[in-house]
């Protein structure tokens, strides 16, 4: 599924057709996706300006003039198409194509930029919510949602006390939403490896008996913040359907330290070490046994 990086690099591919435009007309092709869309969806969307368009953890959302917000979630294959008279583009990239089929269209906003914003999703894991800007915070799709790891309150002492007491393993609560908001599997594992921090390792020890963060909290912070704007710089990791709107693939995935790299000699200088793999609360966990404590 595609991950913070990769929707951050589709939020910007169509920020510049879509933010400040008009949708003129709103079609949904069918009467869901992975839920039902609203009786009113179309309704509420056409003839409204995108005001802005923002994301909140793996979330597109795009504010409509009329106080409403356009909640978008990509699921595992959704991808966004920029469709103009002479050509098609699309924002985000991913290592294994994203189906083309045009029966896969599902949602098509024509805005009065002048494109054709089209929403294809062959498995329809996507989907799409209409929601009150008021009321937002009592959305249970967003509620709950932990801090954004690129925003400014998301430090080494916010993490420390959000893994406070938790005897769970440090990947697990990296990977939960209500810890930070928008990782995966990917960029988890690629932080604890530059972190040096065994995805094993407690999540608690990253606080002091004194309730403060420990190194450990810092050099993961750092991690998550070099990985994440290095994977946003590259366009995303190309794995499976992530595709930019452009249609272009994103090139993280070359820079892969550890994820899918299972029996490469570990890149650091001096280690070493063999990239392993293991199962780990049903996800693939890739880790430098070596450099990882």
């Amino acid at each position: 599924m595609p991950e913070l990086p990769e929707v951050e690099t589709v939020r910007r591919g169509l920020q510049p057709v879509m933010e400040g435009s008009r949708i003129l007309k709103a079609e949904a092709r069918r009467k869901d996706l992975r839920f039902p869309f609203q009786a009113d969806f179309v309704a509420r969307l056409q003839g409204q300006t995108v005001t802005g368009l923002g994301r909140r953890a793996k979330y597109l959302m795009a504010d409509l003039g009329s106080g409403d917000v356009l909640l978008m979630h990509l699921g595992m294959s959704g991808s966004f198409r920029v469709q103009k008279a002479e050509r098609a583009e699309t924002p985000g990239e991913f290592h294994h194509p994203r189906g083309k089929d045009v029966a896969h269209d599902h949602v098509v906003f024509h805005m009065s930029s002048g494109s054709d914003v089209v929403f294809n999703d062959p498995r329809r894991f996507g989907y799409m919510k209409i929601i009150a800007r008021n009321a937002l915070d009592e959305e249970p799709l967003l509620r709950g949602l932990g801090p954004e790891p690129l925003g400014n309150e998301f430090d080494a002492a916010l993490l420390a006390r959000a893994c406070a007491g938790k005897k769970t393993s440090l990947k697990a609560a990296l990977l939960d939403q209500r810890v930070v908001a928008g990782l995966g599997n990917i960029y988890v594992c690629e932080a604890l490896y530059r972190a040096g921090l065994s995805p094993r390792r407690l999540a608690m020890t990253l606080t002091t008996k004194k309730g403060e963060p420990t190194d450990h909290a810092r050099r993961l912070v750092d991690a998550i913040h070099a990985v994440l704007n290095q994977a946003i710089e590259a366009g995303g990791s190309s794995l499976r359907d992530h595709r930019q709107t452009s249609g272009e693939l994103g090139y993280f995935q070359h820079s892969f330290k550890v994820y899918d790299r299972e029996g490469e000699p570990c890149g650091a200088k001096g280690s070493g070490g063999v990239v392993r793999r293991f199962t780990q609360n049903g996800r693939s966990t890739f880790w430098c046994p070596k450099c990882q404590k």
